[in-house]
């Protein structure tokens, strides 16, 4: 994949992991628009030389006024990313965790779901193009505190193995960019010092990405134990362990 001539969508690139791409694909010599929900934050962006675009994914008509802005502004547009997602606990036993797992699914799915579709069409008549759907280790090996992301992830992996062989012969491809637990400032990195610096994730992702051929999906050194535990045999000692992490519902 080069990044170094394509012109970029990134929704969901406001901060965080998402930001740390757009500045790299920027940097090679790519045009970035950067797609987010905070009109602030996006003029920021914008004054730091992006193109930007409002974007809210939990809603269909905003997501067909920025596909038609971004396509109006940039014909040319051939690379997708799909960052947008919620990272959100719940308690199980408690009836009241369906509202925070009705905001995930909406979120992480079918707000990944609608992005594709809305550009799918455009990429397809262009006869070439890259997605790049993000997922996450915590679909490979759940997170017990976290359990309808985890579910919300898992779904977009075999949503996007599904789409790349719809797509196949098109000219579009898909690559899953798959991230372990990255930190994105210097509180967390005190606060969690075995995760992936955000730097180093990118410098590993756009390797990835730029190898020949580029992998269907983009697995940085960090994430490969969580893709692979069940493979490797690690899965059941891996999800206890990451279940003592549940004491930090309320009551446990």
């Amino acid at each position: 994949m080069d990044i170094t001539s394509r012109t970029v969508l990134m929704v969901g690139g406001t901060s965080g992991i998402g930001l740390e791409l757009a500045r790299r694909f920027r940097a090679a010599g790519s045009t970035v628009v950067i797609g987010g929900r905070r009109a602030q934050r996006l003029a920021e962006l914008a004054s730091e030389g992006f193109g930007t675009v409002e974007i809210d994914v939990t809603d269909p008509a905003s997501v067909t006024r920025a596909r038609d802005a971004v396509l109006a502004g940039h014909p040319d547009l051939d690379v997708v990313v799909t960052m947008s997602g919620v990272l959100l606990i719940e308690d199980l036993r408690d009836p009241a965790h369906f509202e925070t797992a009705t905001t995930t699914i909406e979120t992480n799915l079918y707000g990944t779901i609608r992005v594709l579709d809305a550009f799918t069409p455009h990429l397809i008549g262009r006869g070439a193009g890259t997605f790049v759907t993000v997922s996450s280790g915590i679909g490979f090996l759940p997170f017990p505190p976290m359990p309808t992301y985890a579910a919300s992830k898992a779904a977009v992996h075999a949503y996007s193995e599904a789409l790349r062989a719809q797509l196949d012969g098109t000219g579009v491809d898909v690559v899953e960019l798959v991230p372990p637990l990255v930190t994105t400032t210097p509180e967390q990195e005190q606060q969690m010092p075995q995760a992936l610096r955000v730097n180093d994730f990118a410098d590993e992702v756009i390797e990835l990405l730029a190898a020949e051929p580029t992998p269907p999906e983009a697995l940085v050194k960090g994430v490969l134990r969580h893709r692979w535990a069940e493979r490797d045999g690690t899965y059941a000692d891996l999800v206890a362990q990451r279940s003592q992490a549940l004491s930090m519902l309320p009551g446990r």
